[in-house]
């Protein structure tokens, strides 16, 4: 047994209830769209982190590493989850929170199509086939046949996935110099404020019956992304990510006791195929790690 070992039982809880309140700030997210533009949704998510998010961060990192970090990729990221949030907002307000989720689970296979590239990773043959058999079910549940979720609904979910892809992997670039408490801070700081700049025009006044859901959003985004960071922190990413794919479960609840909606079957298979080529793309990362760390060095 290795010395990380006694860490995968609490990492693995941490990433089970990150995912929890995630599927629960969804809600609120889906809930308030009702009601709001998709920009000002976004705003609220960041906004109504930010205090909690702010003491976290002060007590666990000091002011320095939270001021220093590299703004350019910081406002990059900031750029990404602005659009990202607008266009999951736009999609979750029309489609089942349990569809939606179906087509975000594409960006873990994004990240691995974009790792070569971008961050010099190599990428097998096996995952690569992975990847693409895993977007061939986001076709699937997209069915771009005119009679199917291929619609401005689902394309906004698709195109939040790729943003989110492309979020992560300026996190990773991140991760090499600033601290995990500044990506976050900085995050919902930017979302919040650029959001809710782009949304002036427009702004529709908050009304106090939607307190709830804001401080639902709120509180659970803060509490989502600290329990995800403590999981990562405590984990290895290999055994941490796929519980991500739990967030079905919650969707497929959520979706009953507040909208008594289910998807379709084809949905169902599209979604099996997606979250089965994403643990084989995970599986292959792990065997390919593992044969890194036998090699001896030249």
């Amino acid at each position: 047994m290795t010395s990380t070992s006694p860490q995968r039982a609490p990492a693995a809880l941490f990433m089970l209830g990150a995912v929890a309140l995630f599927a629960a700030m969804d809600a609120g997210l889906k809930s308030l769209s009702a009601h709001y533009p998709p920009l000002q949704v976004g705003a609220i998510r960041g906004l109504a982190s930010f205090p909690l998010v702010l003491v976290w961060a002060l007590s666990t990192a000091s002011l320095r590493s939270l001021v220093r970090v590299h703004w350019p990729m910081h406002l990059l990221r900031g750029g990404l989850s602005v659009l990202m949030m607008a266009c999951f907002v736009y999609g979750v307000a029309r489609l089942p929170l349990t569809t939606a989720y179906a087509i975000t689970f594409a960006a873990p296979l994004l990240v691995t199509a974009l790792a070569g590239p971008v961050l010099g990773e190599h990428v097998g043959p096996r995952r690569w086939a992975a990847v693409g058999i895993g977007l061939l079910g986001v076709l699937v549940v997209l069915r771009p046949t005119g009679a199917g979720m291929m619609t401005a609904a689902g394309g906004a979910v698709l195109v939040a996935a790729c943003c989110y892809a492309a979020s992560f992997l300026t996190t990773r670039l991140l991760a090499r110099r600033d601290s995990t408490q500044a990506m976050v801070l900085w995050m919902v700081l930017l979302l919040g404020v650029a959001a809710g700049l782009l949304a002036w025009p427009g702004w529709v006044p908050l009304q106090s019956a939607h307190g709830l859901q804001i401080g639902i959003v709120g509180v659970a985004g803060a509490g989502a992304q600290v329990l995800l960071t403590e999981a990562f922190r405590r984990g290895e990413a290999s055994m941490i990510a796929p519980l991500e794919y739990s967030a079905l479960l919650w969707g497929v609840l959520l979706d009953v006791a507040l909208w008594g909606v289910l998807p379709d079957g084809i949905t169902w298979i599209g979604a099996a195929i997606i979250v089965g080529s994403g643990l084989y793309v995970l599986y292959r990362e792990r065997v390919a790690a593992r044969a890194a760390a036998a090699t001896p060095p030249p």
